[in-house]
């Protein structure tokens, strides 16, 4: 799976998707891109978004995308990490167009 990362996915979580193609909105050259923007950039070219925007599926129409998006509650890489594995799972399993979000309780 192609899988891009938006500005606020913390990098490191790249080393716990070794079986995915990933690369960052920075590396694309889309840091200074609007998120509508970006999600245009993205469709087609990428199979998932990883980003920590949580406000994104009241900002944007998300319906008829192809491209999966997967939300993390946080920026914060020690909280994260600590929840790499079901990141991991939890993008294994995405569909086309699907949004999930994660949450987590500690």
């Amino acid at each position: 799976m192609k899988i891009l990362f938006d500005q606020g996915t913390p990098l490191p979580l790249r080393r716990s998707l070794t079986s995915h193609e990933v690369a960052t909105a920075f590396e694309m050259g889309w840091s200074k891109l609007a998120n509508g923007e970006l999600l245009a950039a993205a469709e087609g070219k990428f199979d998932a978004l990883i980003t920590t925007d949580q406000n994104l599926r009241y900002q944007q129409n998300l319906q008829g995308r192809q491209l999966a998006i997967l939300v993390l509650p946080t920026t914060n890489w020690l909280e994260i990490q600590k929840h790499s594995t079901e990141v991991a799972e939890a993008v294994d399993s995405l569909h086309p167009g699907e949004y999930r979000e994660l949450l987590w309780s500690e």
